[in-house]
């Protein structure tokens, strides 16, 4: 056998032609074979070698080389026949019969049965495939033989359409030698797929303990969150050194498309949140479907994902309104290449816009005059807005003002504005800022009614610019340490495509005036997030009970702002909605007098980059806020005595300035 391999290895060095010359000549004497034993078996007896028999050897040989030139079957790659390849031949066969038939009944050759033109097509179509397939495993095996040393030993968790797919594509792989098959269906458990054991799960600390594995491939397309994560703990407790890795998703196991280089690390958005729920159609293109739909912050982490799944929804327009030119090219690109791919008429326009500059808003909005409105622009990075608050303040409630009025000045019917929990009880300028920003949001709902306006709030987006997931990556591909703020802190987690599709839906719902939150799920220890991903990248977190980890998860405190737990909801009570996964707060907005001589007061120092008065401002409109906890806000502010100076000297100009912004709230 060591023989033949190495003869085959040999072969497998020739040019084209000359492998194809050596199929020829075998298939030359499986041909002459085939004649033989048709003779036989029709006469009963073996047949000698005579001139008829070699007369029908060459006609039969001549016909099935012109018929199989014609069909492409030699065009095949040997060492890939499959069921394709015998295909090929049976149709090759089909043709060498009827031409055989023409030739035996037309011509009448002496000694020469006429069913013969029945039988050795048959005989030899058996003979080829046998010989295909037998020399196509032998070359398959000899060619990775070389590298068996370095094959990894992989068993696959799952045994349906996924692990048949899955298992296909690796025969042909040198890199993996499978192991078997472990599925959740007893009625599987000791049956075979494409001659691989599969055991049940329940029986996978046996199989671990007693077979060498070094990578589990997880081919479970539509396995809930919760599954994977419990098979993932599972693993890890019974053997932390095997690599476990995932297929894609099943709209690409069905089309066929899955390939060895398809497997990928399982990723810590795989596990972290809940399972997914289908989003509702209609909820979807309410808003969208031919009309013209403009989102602010295109080029950011959630504006990017709101252009994917606007454009899936076919708007007519999608107008892309971003500051970063960098980040608008990026979107604008791959909206092309997504509209291209899923055949979507659809008129892309990416616009550089200042959303703090009115004007510049203004200018882009009465071009397109949109019928509805995202506005995910804003700053959202807690450290650095609390290093520069008016920047912050300004990025945040100047933006969200100005893109309002100008919307309503367009005739906009539908305006969502994205929101954060960190607005919640806010114990930062960024949070403060956003919780401004909602009630901006309500008082515009009161005020007019031919725009309706919503903000739909929710907590941490995985893999975000600002998320910690990107930050613990590269943390634990630098060698360590993963820093975290504090042991005990907790955040909501959601994937970006979830969040998306969940603010379009609420946005779909919305009457006026209403703050949405999104079921998030429980929240979850950022501390158990990184060791989560130490042992996805294979590794072992460093702690008392492990001298020998290599990777240490450091705290380092909480940065200015930041809180240990987030919340949703300021009273604790929200009302349900249609959507299972969207609730809605209950909460109101300011008294409007109020708030207007509080917000053209901000407005002023926002005008004047005075920090200090601004943030005095906002701490005095959420003290006011009705739904806001005062003893938790901190936003900084200067002594009592400067505040109370400042707005005496200030209450005729904010009066005055309240008139004479009419239009700005």
């Amino acid at each position: 056998m060591n023989g033949i391999r190495r003869y085959l290895l040999a072969l497998s060095r020739f040019p084209p032609r000359t492998r194809t010359g050596m199929v020829l000549a075998l298939d030359l004497v499986l041909c002459a074979f085939s004649v033989l034993l048709a003779y036989s078996l029709r006469v009963g007896e073996w047949r000698v070698i005579s001139t008829p028999v070699i007369l029908l050897i060459f006609i039969t040989f001549a016909l099935w080389v012109a018929l199989a030139r014609m069909g492409g079957v030699y065009h095949s790659l040997l060492r890939f026949s499959g069921s394709s390849s015998v295909r090929d031949l049976g149709q090759a066969c089909l043709f060498l019969a009827i031409a055989l038939a023409v030739l035996l009944v037309g011509f009448q050759f002496p000694s020469t049965p006429r069913t013969l033109a029945v039988l050795v097509p048959i005989v030899f179509f058996i003979l080829l495939a046998s010989s295909r397939i037998v020399l196509s495993a032998l070359l398959r095996e000899t060619l990775y033989a070389r590298s068996r040393k370095g094959r990894q030993r992989a068993l696959i968790y799952g045994a349906g359409v996924g692990g048949r797919e899955l298992v296909m594509a690796l025969k042909e792989a040198p890199e993996f030698r499978i192991v078997g098959f472990v599925d959740d269906n007893p009625l599987l458990q000791g049956r075979r797929l494409e001659g691989y054991r599969i055991w049940h799960s329940s029986d996978l600390e046996t199989v671990l303990a007693t077979e060498t594995v070094d990578e589990i491939l997880l081919a479970l397309p539509t396995a809930p969150r919760s599954r994977r994560r419990a098979i993932i703990e599972e693993v890890r407790t019974l053997a932390p050194s095997v690599r476990v890795r995932s297929i894609p998703n099943l709209s690409e196991v069905a089309s066929g498309r899955i390939s060895v280089s398809d497997l990928r690390e399982v990723r810590i958005e795989d596990l972290l949140g809940r399972d997914q729920v289908e989003p509702n159609a209609a909820l979807m293109s309410a808003n969208i479907r031919d009309r013209c739909v403009v989102v602010t912050g295109a080029g950011g982490s959630i504006g990017s994902e709101l252009c994917r799944q606007i454009l899936l929804q076919s708007p007519s327009t999608i107008v892309l309104a971003e500051r970063s030119e960098l980040a608008l090219y990026n979107i604008e690109r791959e909206l092309n290449e997504l509209s291209k791919r899923h055949d979507i008429d659809v008129r892309i326009e990416p616009k550089l816009v200042d959303v703090t500059d009115r004007a510049d808003v203004t200018r882009v909005f009465r071009q397109s005059r949109p019928h509805a409105v995202f506005h995910a622009a804003a700053y959202k990075h807690v450290p650095l807005v609390e290093a520069d608050p008016i920047a912050g303040m300004r990025n945040n409630v100047l933006g969200t003002l100005h893109t309002c009025l100008v919307a309503e000045e367009c005739g906009v019917a539908n305006f969502t504005l994205i929101s954060t929990d960190k607005a919640v009880r806010p114990s930062s300028v960024m949070g403060a800022s956003k919780r401004v920003c909602e009630l901006i949001i309500l008082e515009r709902a009161a005020a007019q009614s031919s725009t309706t306006y919503c903000a739909v709030r929710f907590g941490n987006v995985l893999g975000s610019s600002g998320s910690v997931v990107p930050l613990f990556r590269h943390q634990i591909a630098r060698g360590g340490p993963v820093t975290i703020t504090h042991r005990d802190a907790t955040r909501y987690f959601m994937t970006v495509s979830e969040a998306a599709q969940l603010v379009v839906q609420a946005g779909a719902m919305a009457h006026g005036g209403e703050i949405f939150l999104l079921d998030m799920g429980e929240p979850v220890r950022i501390r158990d997030v990184a060791k989560m991903m130490v042992q996805l990248s294979g590794l072992a977190v460093a702690a008392d009970q492990n001298r020998d980890g290599d990777i240490e998860i450091v705290e380092i405190g909480l940065r200015p702002g930041e809180k240990v737990h987030e919340e949703l909801l300021i009273d604790h009570c929200s009302l349900p909605t249609s959507h299972p996964r969207i609730v809605k707060a209950s909460e109101s907005g300011m008294c409007s007098p109020l708030f207007k001589a509080q917000f053209a007061d901000l407005l002023l120092h926002l005008d004047s980059r005075d920090a200090s008065a601004a943030q005095e401002v906002v701490r005095s409109i959420l003290d006011t806020d009705a739904s806001t906890d005062p003893d938790s806000v901190s936003v900084k502010a200067s002594n009592s005595k400067r505040r109370g100076s400042r707005r005496q000297s200030n209450a005729a100009r904010r009066v005055a300035l309240a008139q004479n912004r009419a239009l700005e709230i």
